[in-house]
């Protein structure tokens, strides 16, 4: 999984498998997706292209803040770019920015996941 290609679809996965997750753990009340496959599909690409183009750049401006709370930042910096992605993409609604935060834990965590079962030895 060296390619950028593939890395992108790993990521792409991971948002989508991740936001039907939180939805399902949280209910339709906390994190929407409208009850379409299709809309949690694109809502997991957008989500995926905003952590690949516009993450980056928020971490490079906030690393102070990252660098002086030992990392617990980051937590902050997903939960907004889960709310980046709802406020582009109107069929994704997310409820709080304690939602977000839960969204993120758990994207977070299942990317955790699958780099350990993916990772070369």
């Amino acid at each position: 999984m060296n390619t950028r290609k593939s890395r992108f679809l790993m990521r792409w996965v991971v948002s989508i498998t991740g936001l039907w997750v939180a939805s399902a753990l949280l209910g339709n009340a906390s994190i929407s997706y409208q009850g379409r496959i299709s809309a949690i599909i694109i809502s997991g690409l957008l989500l995926a292209i905003v952590n690949t183009v516009i993450r980056p750049i928020v971490v490079f401006f906030t690393l102070p803040a990252v660098l002086l709370s030992l990392g617990i930042f980051m937590v902050v910096i997903n939960a907004l770019m889960i709310l980046l992605a709802a406020w582009l993409y109107g069929p994704l609604e997310v409820s709080s920015f304690g939602i977000a935060v839960i969204t993120g834990l758990v994207i977070g965590l299942l990317n955790w996941l699958v780099s350990v079962i993916l990772e070369e030895k």
